[in-house]
């Protein structure tokens, strides 16, 4: 399976980033399962037919294998690597989604 990405920036407390689970042709969101298994090659699922806000286009299965795309939330400033996200190649099992991780709490100063 073919994952990309579309990053946008929601509204705090509005989207959260994913837990993403792949097996076989059927993909895990939130503990949500979307079967892709009944779709043939050539054809392809428009993401408002799939009932998901996850989901930024449809799912299309090329020369058998499933491409779709995913919405990625971000933080205000996303790294280069979460704002401009590779297409990753899914196997079974939990899905790599990029992400930043949290800043550290910054102290101004520590008293003893």
């Amino acid at each position: 399976m073919i994952i990309k990405f579309s990053p946008f920036a929601p509204l705090p407390g509005h989207f959260e980033l994913p837990i993403v689970t792949l097996a076989g042709d059927v993909l895990t969101i939130n503990n949500e399962p979307f079967d892709f298994t009944q779709l043939p090659t050539g054809a392809t699922l428009p993401a408002d037919a799939i009932g998901s806000d996850y989901f930024a286009g449809p799912v299309d299965r090329i020369a058998g294998e499933l491409h779709l795309t995913l919405k990625l939330p971000t933080g205000p400033n996303p790294s280069r690597a979460v704002a401009f996200p590779e297409p990753i190649t899914a196997v079974d099992g939990p899905v790599a989604i990029p992400f930043d991780p949290e800043p550290e709490p910054e102290f101004a100063g520590l008293v003893a």
